[in-house]
């Protein structure tokens, strides 16, 4: 249940995406709240080959929540691999300048540039393309 699933972003309201510019961190799992402490934490990781998974999701996602717990998992597990979180409601600009057009997308980058992609609620899939991935 729930493997493949996603949510088309077209859903989404275009209400503004920069209420904090705090990132949080949840475990291991980063999320970014503003647009520019993105921007800065992307163009640090572009100097590193360390792999970078990019959850892009949103609260209302059925989806994104069902593989939620399993991100977290995943982060506990691959201390090596960055695990961050963008809400495609509060960074819309963030999703945009990558081609979201669902949610959940994980995208797999190291520096800077995409590697691999998942779209849907896909835990073996993405699980198996971190393996791919990692080093």
């Amino acid at each position: 249940m729930g493997a493949g699933l996603s949510t088309d972003i077209r859903q989404t309201s275009t209400r503004l995406y920069n209420r904090s510019p705090s990132i949080q961190k949840g475990g291991q799992v980063i999320a970014f709240h503003s647009s520019t402490k993105w921007r800065i934490h992307f163009e640090s990781a572009k100097q590193t080959s360390k792999l970078m998974v990019v959850d892009f999701t949103a609260s209302w996602c059925g989806p994104c929540r069902y593989i939620d717990p399993a991100i977290n998992e995943f982060a506990v597990k691959y201390t090596d691999v960055d695990f961050i979180k963008i809400d495609v409601d509060e960074l819309f600009d963030v999703a945009q300048d990558f081609g979201v057009q669902a949610m959940p997308t994980f995208l797999l980058m190291k520096r800077g540039k995409i590697v691999d992609k998942v779209v849907g609620a896909k835990k073996d899939d993405l699980q198996k393309k971190i393996d791919k991935h990692r080093f």
